[in-house]
């Protein structure tokens, strides 16, 4: 069984920073992408980026130059680093892994943090 499990969320002021983990478990192999979402309030759920097994990353334009996604492949883990945060930025983040079988690939999910930006 595959999970997914994030931390590091909270509330932070604008121009702040969080980092987001994510750990994902229940699997010997090596997870081809990760990355994240994020669901805003009233909004639907957007990508924010990805990052390939390879390590090669892309992003969301509104963040480009402010997150930073990156993985660590021996931990199974991807993080994502929040600077410069806006009010707008404030969403239920949700990070994903995408598992390669024979035949599918199998996207699974974390459970979601909130990240809340204000003063």
């Amino acid at each position: 069984q595959v999970q997914l499990v994030e931390s590091g969320g909270g509330l932070v002021q604008p121009g702040g920073s969080l980092r987001l983990s994510c750990v994902a478990s229940g699997s010997s192999a090596n997870f081809y992408a990760m990355g994240w979402y994020r669901q805003g309030p009233g909004k639907q759920r957007e990508l924010v980026g990805g990052i390939a097994g390879g390590g090669s990353t892309s992003y969301e334009d509104s963040v480009k130059g402010r997150f930073t996604i990156s993985r660590d492949n021996a931990k199974n883990t991807v993080y994502l680093q929040m600077n410069s945060l806006r009010p707008e930025d404030t969403a239920v983040y949700y990070c994903f892994a995408d598992l390669r079988g024979q035949v599918t690939t199998t996207r699974y999910w974390g459970q979601g943090t909130q990240v809340t930006v204000s003063s």
